[in-house]
């Protein structure tokens, strides 16, 4: 077990992820490390995720750093021996920002980074796509393909007809080991097919925001039981692409660059404690949109984390309280067949919150790793919401470039198998309880009973 106080300095107008509500106010310390470990509960295995140290860590289930990278990463994609030439511990990273920023730069809108590439488990570069004469911008996303080209979420500022300013438009690229781009797709060519209303598309426009859809997800579709049942838009190779600005995420017909399935941007009302079977309400800036793969519970099912922060043409409507979750949708009928909210685990909704960044992933026992992003906050809980394993992030880094404050924010963790280490990689599975007096609301705790 690894588990330490961390001392935060907290003052007005501090990190974006303390500023959300007060009722999200974190305290000025609190445990790093594992706190909750079931492992015989648990799905067992490695955790991957970028630390806000500007590295990307390698832990096992009881909080033991097992490896690093010296690199930012945006997020860090494992790769299988497979898609590394039979090598084990292969990643796609961020390699490099940019030294000079175009116009609108700031973090998270795609256009401060010039590199990304393929290192090997020592950090050696195997690939690189960028530089700083020629950066690319990447941002959000990448994905390794089948056919062994890279799969690049990027942006870029241009002039778009009917708005009166510069806006930042997001690509969707297909990149070959030669660097050069064999497959583009650009959401500024598409407005028209992404469902807003005139109303919508006005409150767009006079948001006068060059980030307007800020996309944070472009994943291929993947096997499926819809395309092989005959459901053509789910075909493996399309693109799933999500817009955390805009509530929307659709299909990318890889052949005609059309959109052929869409969820969003209008939704019924949220019903945070709704009953599964209903059509899905009201998503407000969601992160981490994927198909869930084959041979996993629930697969081709749509998986998302709901931020529920801020977002929407004109802003969604959300519930009373502060509070994020985990949605797993039918995608052929657009209805919720499970979900996750922090009342799951026997705690207040607002305990589950992350209004920026974090991911959800199905695990092969039916459990799902969640990232509460902005808190640092890894958990895995099972199909009922039982936490069985809880770590908190001790990499902390500024908040924001030109500030000096520190958090511990992890935009998108996953777990992957003890073998897709390279061999004698070591790791524990010791069983963590919490201390019920000293932390009364933590999971297995029974305050008052």
């Amino acid at each position: 077990m690894q588990r330490k106080m961390q001392w935060i300095p907290l003052a007005a107008g501090t990190a974006l992820a303390l500023m959300t509500s007060a009722a999200q106010a974190l305290p000025s310390s609190f445990p790093t490390g594992t706190t909750v470990y079931d492992p015989d509960r648990a799905y067992n295995g490695f955790v991957l995720f970028p630390g806000n140290d500007g590295k990307t860590h390698l832990i096992d289930m009881n909080g033991n750093q097992v490896h690093e990278w010296d690199y930012e990463s945006f997020p860090p994609v494992p790769l299988s021996a497979d898609q590394a030439g039979g090598e084990k511990g292969h990643l796609l990273v961020q390699l490099a920002r940019a030294d000079k920023l175009p116009e609108h730069a700031s973090p998270g809108n795609g256009l401060t980074n010039a590199s990304v590439g393929e290192v090997d488990w020592d950090g050696n570069v195997e690939w690189q796509w960028g530089s700083q004469a020629h950066p690319v911008y990447q941002h959000h996303d990448m994905r390794k393909l089948p056919n062994g080209n890279n799969l690049v979420m990027t942006a870029d500022t241009r002039e778009l007809n009917g708005f009166d300013y510069p806006v930042i438009d997001n690509a969707v690229e297909e990149v070959d080991a030669d660097g050069k781009v064999v497959w583009e797709w650009k959401a500024g060519d598409h407005l028209d097919e992404m469902g807003f209303s005139d109303v919508a598309m006005r409150s767009l426009k006079d948001s006068e925001d060059p980030d307007f859809l800020h996309l944070n997800t472009a994943t291929p579709v993947g096997p499926n039981r819809w395309f092989d049942e005959g459901d053509e838009r789910f075909a493996p190779d399309n693109i799933l692409v999500n817009s955390r600005n805009a509530n929307v995420m659709f299909i990318v017909d890889r052949d005609t660059g059309e959109i052929v399935w869409r969820i969003g941007p209008d939704f019924p009302a949220l019903q945070l404690t709704g009953k599964l079977g209903r059509p899905i309400d009201q998503t407000v800036g969601a992160h981490d949109a994927h198909f869930i793969p084959e041979g996993l519970p629930g697969a081709g099912n749509l998986l998302l984390f709901d931020n529920q922060g801020n977002a929407g043409f004109p802003p969604s409507k959300q519930g009373f309280f502060s509070s994020s979750r985990v949605i797993e949708v039918d995608p052929t009928t657009d209805k919720i067949v499970w979900q996750y909210t922090g009342n799951m685990s026997g705690r207040s909704s607002w305990t589950f919150y992350s209004s920026f960044i974090s991911s959800a992933r199905r695990l092969p026992n039916g459990n799902t790793l969640i990232d509460e992003g902005q808190n640092g906050r890894l958990f895995q809980v099972t199909p009922k919401g039982e936490i069985v394993w809880e770590y908190v992030s001790p990499y902390f880094g500024k908040s924001m470039p030109d500030d000096d404050y520190v958090t511990n924010s992890a935009y998108r963790a996953q777990l992957v198998d003890y073998d897709w280490a390279p061999d004698g990689t070591p790791h524990e599975e010791q069983a963590v309880k919490p201390d019920c007096d000293v932390y009364p609301a933590a999971p297995g705790c029974h305050p008052g009973q």
